[in-house]
């Protein structure tokens, strides 16, 4: 039902976009705003993972880190039936995560140095395992692809006053109304189909990992620092908030309309039913256990790792 909820939103979305082409050029404008569509989103699924790294100032973590985040990534990719992503650090106090790529093998995790002082191991371990989830179901490339249109049906929509076309078709009236409303529509698009991955996510890297309550864990302690610390790379670039384990700009408490993600009552509720229901790996996954996690608690000052 995920999938299928998220296919019906990306033709909502696609469907918007050539609506908005159509009101302002007409049956050409459509085609021209689809060809134009096509053209961004191949450009940003290409180079989706360099941008979004250079935004929040990533740095990579050596292989071999004396943190053993490598170790647990990898192990936690070969669980997943992935190859090993790039593993990122990003400098911040705010505990958070997220995952970028424009498919499994050219994957990165990034985490904050907030986030490695906030967790135990095995919360870790559940984090990552849920940013790998965001990977093996392609939720990076469908999430750049949903952020690059809503960010041009806006382009779009600001463009409508310059274009006589539109003008005649729908009145004054009716493109300023558009220029509010389509984007508005295209950000509530983008909204539903986050909070419906991140569900999904939720539920696979809990099997990835094998223990539910250790994402849950996490969950409830990076919510509570990403609302009481501030990520200004975040702020800066809003545009990406989606990307993050847990909204990286002050959530709102419910899964509302204008919420990016679910409330995270609700995700740990739902992690908490699935290890009551005795909630298992993926067939052909190993769990892990508590021993097999390596100990990746930062002390003292972050920076790059060597």
């Amino acid at each position: 039902m995920g999938y299928l909820k998220t296919a019906i939103l990306m033709a909502a979305m696609t469907a918007l976009f050539m609506g908005v082409g159509y009101l302002i050029g007409g049956s050409g404008g459509a085609v021209i705003a689809l060809v134009v569509a096509a053209a961004m989103n191949a450009f940003t699924w290409w180079n989706s993972d360099r941008m979004v790294l250079r935004m929040h100032n990533a740095q990579p973590v050596p292989p071999g880190d004396r943190m053993g985040l490598h170790a647990l990534t990898a192990e936690l990719a070969r669980n997943a039936g992935l190859p090993e992503p790039k593993v990122y650090l990003i400098d911040t106090p705010q505990p958070n995560a997220f995952a970028t790529g424009r498919n499994p093998a050219n994957a990165a995790v990034a985490v904050t140095s907030g986030l490695l002082r906030s967790l135990t191991r095995e919360e870790l371990a559940g984090v990552i395992a849920h940013e790998l989830a965001h990977i093996r179901n392609h939720d990076t490339a469908i999430m750049t692809v949903t952020a690059t249109f809503a960010g041009a049906i806006s382009m779009l929509a600001n463009f409508a006053l310059f274009f006589g076309g539109s003008r005649e078709r729908m009145g004054l009236i009716g493109t300023l109304l558009m220029m509010f409303l389509a984007p508005l529509a295209a950000a509530l698009v983008q909204m539903a189909i986050s909070r419906t991955r991140e569900y999904a996510a939720d539920k696979a890297g809990a099997e990835i990992c094998g223990q539910p309550l250790w994402l849950a864990s996490a969950l409830e302690k990076i919510a509570m620092g990403a609302a009481r610390i501030d990520n200004h790379a975040a702020e800066r670039n809003p545009a990406t908030a989606h990307m993050f384990i847990i909204n990286p700009l002050h959530a709102h408490k419910h899964d509302s309309l204008f919420a990016t993600h679910p409330a995270t009552e609700n995700r740990v509720a739902a992690l908490r039913a699935m290890a009551a229901q005795g909630g298992r790996s993926s067939p052909g996954v190993q769990p892990l256990s508590a021993s097999r996690v390596p100990d990746t608690r930062h002390r003292g000052r972050s920076g790059p790792w060597r």
